[in-house]
């Protein structure tokens, strides 16, 4: 790799690390929030909702604007849109007469933030030169996984020490990573996504192309199979295990992360030796498997244990959709990097989403709303299977 691009590189991981923390600390307040500001489980759903929703409006109008005003204004606004949401979960909600209210507009401030990264880190790494870019884009994924790690483990010592009540002052340290980062790709070279002459391909063009809807049916599936526990996690070992709140996150969200970080760090070590399409069908296998211990098992140590190896089964998916359609769509361009992000949060979005509504009908059970996401993985192996004798589209 070229030696004046690794600070890029470098930004980018700790972009990813900013998006962890936007997607996964509020979720470890959501039983904080139903106490102190009296915000039922079904209102809390849409603040998952509304953040992966916000994104996806983002993805979707991106592939119009990135272009126009370039990576460098966008990835820096990406990352004060998320420095600034994230602080006003520290003072909107008493500023606003409805608390819930100044939860909401928070959520929206730091989700323009998160589509945003989730459009442009994968692009700006994909344009540096790195001799092998299915290696390099698990690796930059796995970043999120390590961004999560640190946000429960750093959060969960922090409650311990300081408690709960003092949430409102680490939601402040949080918001010192995203603001550093800006300064950061203020500096950094950023290269063109295409080579100089060739022009992107069309939303129009993509869309008639029938790989690319298989493509955005394993991204929107790799979104799902994420954050249907991802989300739910702490809250479920929390209220459905009967477990504290310190052993239901470290066991819960913060081990999720761990294992998806490995998954992701071992292709991104090991990928050139790898079939990404077998391990892409194999890890869709594996998170089926792990939703049935989550949600059938009466074990409370085996549904704990269902929840970290869900987060190894899925490591792969989502940068291995990303590897997959940069593979086949090779003048995809921005358009295409949009497009997925789109189809991803739409997932992240929709499966939380369905395990809370699920959970919600079945008397806050949400071991059953959790059994209703199991689809998600199934049509993932199904996507990975239907490409498996595609051809390249240059």
């Amino acid at each position: 790799m070229n030696n004046k691009y690794k600070k890029t590189i470098y930004a980018c991981f700790t972009g990813y690390i900013v998006q962890a923390i936007v997607n996964n600390f509020v979720p470890l307040l959501f039983l904080t929030f139903e106490s102190t500001y009296n915000i039922p489980l079904s209102r809390i759903t849409i603040l998952i909702t509304l953040n992966f929703g916000i994104q996806l409006l983002v993805d979707l109008l991106s592939a119009g604007f990135v272009d126009k005003i370039g990576y460098r204004v966008s990835i820096m606004s990406a990352h004060i849109f998320s420095a600034a949401g994230l602080l006003g979960l520290a003072f909107l909600p008493e500023l606003f007469p409805d608390a819930y209210a100044g939860l909401l507009v928070s959520v929206i401030i730091y989700a323009l933030g998160g589509g945003l990264l989730e459009v442009l880190v994968s692009p700006i790494v994909e344009s540096c030169p790195t001799e092998n870019k299915e290696k390099a884009m698990s690796l930059l994924h796995s970043f999120y996984c390590w961004g999560h790690v640190g946000v429960v483990l750093f959060s969960t010592l922090f409650f311990k020490a300081f408690g709960i009540g003092n949430w409102k002052i680490l939601t402040c340290i949080w918001v010192i990573v995203p603001v550093v980062n800006t300064f950061i790709f203020a500096k950094t070279p950023i290269a063109s996504l295409m080579e100089e002459g060739e022009k992107g391909m069309s939303i129009l063009e993509l869309c008639k192309t029938k790989v690319f809807w298989i493509l955005m049916l394993m991204m929107t599936c790799a979104g799902a199979s994420e954050q249907s526990v991802s989300q739910w996690a702490s809250t479920f070992a929390e209220r459905g295990l009967g477990v504290g709140k310190t052993v239901g996150d470290l066991a819960g969200p913060m081990a999720f992360a761990i294992l998806m970080g490995s998954a992701r760090a071992f292709y991104g070590k090991f990928g050139d030796r790898i079939n990404l399409d077998h391990f892409m069908a194999g890890s869709g296998i594996l998170c089926v498997i792990s939703y049935l211990c989550i949600s059938l098992s009466p074990s409370p140590v085996i549904s704990l244990a269902g929840c970290a190896v869900c987060g190894l089964s899925v490591g792969i998916m989502w940068p291995g959709s990303f590897s997959k359609a940069s593979a086949m769509l090779r003048n995809g361009g921005t358009a295409l990097f949009a497009l997925l992000a789109l189809a991803g949060d739409l997932g992240c979005s929709g499966g939380p989403t369905l395990v809370g509504y699920i959970s919600s009908m079945a008397a806050d059970d949400l071991k059953k709303g959790i059994l209703a996401a199991v689809i998600f993985p199934l049509l993932l192996a199904g996507g990975v299977f239907l490409l498996k004798d595609t051809k390249r589209i240059s």
